[in-house]
C-alpha cells in the first residue's frame, strides 16, 4: 500500500474523527447498528466519500431506513464544521448489512 501524502493524511484524520462520533451516537440512537466504516478514494475527496452504517439483520435494516435522512443530514453538518461541503449529502450515506470486506 502507497504511503498517504500529508493532505491525504489530513483527509483521512478528518473523515475518521466525524465517523467515530456518529458510529457513538448511532449505536446509542438505533438498534441493530453494528459498526460505521467509509470508503474513499483521496484524488476525488470529498466526492468520493461513502459511509456506511452497518445492520446486524434485515430486520433492524428497514427499522432503521426512515431515520437515513436524519443520519445523512448529521454527516453534512458535521463535516461542514470541518470545513468539507459535501454537495449532495444523499449519496454519503447509506445503510447496509455488508461489511468493509464485502
Amino acid at each position: 500500500m502507497k504511503k498517504l501524502s500529508k493532505v491525504q493524511e489530513k483527509q483521512q484524520a478528518l473523515v475518521l474523527a466525524v465517523a467515530d462520533k456518529l458510529e457513538a451516537q448511532a449505536r446509542e440512537e438505533i438498534p441493530g447498528m453494528l459498526q460505521c466504516w467509509f470508503d474513499m478514494e483521496f484524488h476525488l475527496f470529498p466526492s468520493s466519500l461513502l459511509l456506511c452504517f452497518q445492520f446486524e439483520d434485515e430486520q433492524a435494516l428497514e427499522a432503521a431506513k426512515p431515520e437515513l435522512l436524519k443520519w445523512q443530514k448529521r454527516l453534512s453538518a458535521a463535516m461542514v464544521k470541518k470545513g468539507v461541503i459535501l454537495k449532495d449529502m444523499r449519496k454519503h450515506l447509506v445503510f447496509t448489512m455488508n461489511g468493509p470486506e464485502d
